[in-house]
């Protein structure tokens, strides 16, 4: 089955359009959910700041407080997993063969993170700064990290996207190869590893302890080295 090939700069315009909304969708998601709570939180722990995510709230204390919040965070999980299927989709919708589709779809989730925390800037003037903790996904358990670490991965994203795209719409395709795309996958692999190194601690109500930015630091560095090898020697 052969696809049919979407012009270049217009697959660009639709896919930030695409992820520019869908992160408002996703911020306004996030301020209900704040709202919600955000009164449990302050409860639980008077020391906390107001607008502040850590501690979290526990298992535990969820189904003592009201038996409908855990049926809340399955919901909560389920639409995460919809957001993840719906951005897929995008990229299938955009791309005629596999680099296009991966291009499509890390476009759109770059662009999508990014304006989702430049929205929840506009809404409720958070994050107080890139150095800020925040919950990044919670499949299959809590990613927790400084929003500057996810805005990284995402320029990244939308860099490496971009590059394949247009690079496909000149004929110059970017031949990544098994042995590179391995080296991607695994340095993808030790960013989530980044991400959910201290969720124990943090799932049991503790506050987070330091970021591992040497294990992201080093996953981010597989995937710009392995990638950029590809487009020089394609």
């Amino acid at each position: 089955m052969k696809f049919k090939r979407t012009a270049p700069w217009r697959a660009l315009i639709a896919l930030i359009l695409f992820g520019v909304s869908f992160g408002y969708v996703e911020a306004t998601v996030v301020v209900y959910l704040r709202d919600v709570y955000e009164p449990l939180a302050l409860e639980l722990h008077p020391e906390r700041k107001p607008g502040a995510l850590f501690p979290l709230i526990t298992l535990e204390q969820l189904e003592a407080a009201d038996t409908e919040h855990l049926w809340r965070l399955k919901t909560e999980v389920m639409r995460e997993a919809a957001t993840m299927v719906i951005l897929a989709s995008v990229g299938l919708a955009i791309g005629w063969n596999f680099n296009t589709f991966f291009a499509g779809f890390i476009i759109a989730f770059g662009v999508w993170d990014i304006f989702y925390y430049v929205f929840l800037k506009v809404l409720i003037d958070w994050p107080t700064s890139l150095l800020e903790w925040d919950i990044l996904f919670l499949i299959p358990f809590p990613w927790v990290g400084p929003v500057l670490a996810p805005m990284l991965v995402a320029i990244s994203m939308i860099a490496a996207g971009t590059l394949l795209l247009w690079r496909e719409s000149v004929g110059r395709p970017v031949r990544v190869g098994w042995r590179r795309w391995s080296i991607i996958v695994v340095g993808g692999l030790i960013i989530i590893a980044a991400f959910c190194w201290d969720y124990r601690n943090v799932m049991a109500g503790g506050m987070p302890n330091p970021f591992q930015w040497p294990i992201f630091l080093t996953g981010e560095t597989m995937g710009l080295v392995a990638f950029s090898l590809a487009v020089r020697n394609g």
